[in-house]
């Protein structure tokens, strides 16, 4: 498991050092639960079955750690089979010394379209939904002096850590909880993302005021979210799944949206991508080998989900605490 010992360094003379108290304790809780997770000593089995080697990283332009020639074709085929020990992979793509993981999403084609839009220097990050930790990566290269990401998925975690082996002095972290389990953030962060989070709510306004209470005065929330087309008073409830998703409960106009957002405290609120999510941004890969959304949209008809919703289209709105 990870050693969260240097976060609890990096958090102390911060506003986020009331979390020195509860929170070794909460991830005790929290790793001893996961403990009994099933599948957890197969993923801990691929961990160990890494290869040790050194390389410095390159994270502006994409995940990329070493070189293929840094490891000999022995080692390089074990940190493959470790890797894919770890299936599925869902965002990314990542390459390590020589192995490229071909993950479901491009999410390096949303990042982007959003990071011209975003000054990340010197800022303390929290990325909530982080899966397994691709956007945090993005986001330390562009500059940020810490980033720290929540997501309950233990898999993902994993994931999470394979990287990190290789990253040992990033201060990038996650935490394998919801947002609700963080300890109270008291405005601790400068920048906040939620991507692909919103949709997955029950009550969209109270995740938005969550995320508010994360963000010190003046600081920007990203958020990312299902939308349709429509007026400030269009808005799509499915009846059951969405793209086979039985989790999505309201998908809103961006006019709408933009005012949930604004209702919720911000300001400055403005939509800094619009984007109909192709088949080619998100498919079935050999490491991600389950169903995607070329099997969820209708086979005659790929604007309409196989439901009879209208298909994947995504916003991204910047808005200002």
């Amino acid at each position: 498991m990870i050693d969260y010992s240097p976060l609890f360094e990096q958090l102390r003379n911060t506003s986020l050092e009331h979390w020195l108290d509860p929170l070794p304790a909460a991830l005790d809780q929290r790793l001893a639960l996961a403990s009994r997770h099933g599948d957890l000593p197969r993923w801990q089995a691929c961990l160990a079955q890494l290869p040790d080697v050194e390389s410095p990283a390159e994270l502006a332009d994409g995940v990329r750690v070493g070189r293929s020639d840094q490891l000999d074709d022995t080692s390089r085929a074990q940190l493959e089979q470790a890797l894919r020990g770890l299936h599925p992979w869902r965002k990314g793509p990542f390459e390590l010394f020589g192995v490229h993981i071909d993950t479901e999403w491009r999410s390096d084609w949303k990042w982007q379209r959003v990071a011209p839009h975003l000054d990340l220097h010197g800022k303390r990050i929290l990325d909530v939904g982080c899966g397994n930790g691709y956007y945090m990566w993005r986001m330390w290269g562009a500059g940020a002096a810490m980033v720290i990401g929540v997501d309950p998925n233990l898999l993902f975690m994993t994931q999470f850590e394979a990287v990190r082996k290789y990253l040992p002095e990033a201060p990038v972290w996650q935490l394998p909880f919801t947002l609700e389990d963080l300890p109270e953030p008291t405005e601790g962060f400068d920048t906040v993302f939620s991507m692909g989070v919103l949709y997955h709510r029950r009550s969209p306004i109270d995740h938005l005021l969550q995320l508010r209470a994360c963000l010190r005065p003046g600081g920007e929330l990203v958020l990312e979210t299902l939308v349709i087309e429509g007026d400030e008073t269009a808005c799509l409830v499915p009846e059951d799944r969405y793209a086979q998703m039985r989790n999505v409960w309201f998908l809103p106009s961006v006019s709408m949206l933009e005012r949930f957002v604004r209702r919720a405290g911000f300001s400055s609120v403005r939509c800094v991508d619009l984007n109909r999510t192709s088949t080619e941004e998100q498919r079935t890969t050999d490491w991600m080998r389950f169903q995607s959304l070329p099997d969820f949209l209708d086979a005659h008809d790929a604007s309409r989900t196989c439901e009879g919703y209208p298909a994947p289209l995504r916003a991204t709105l910047v808005a200002t605490r």
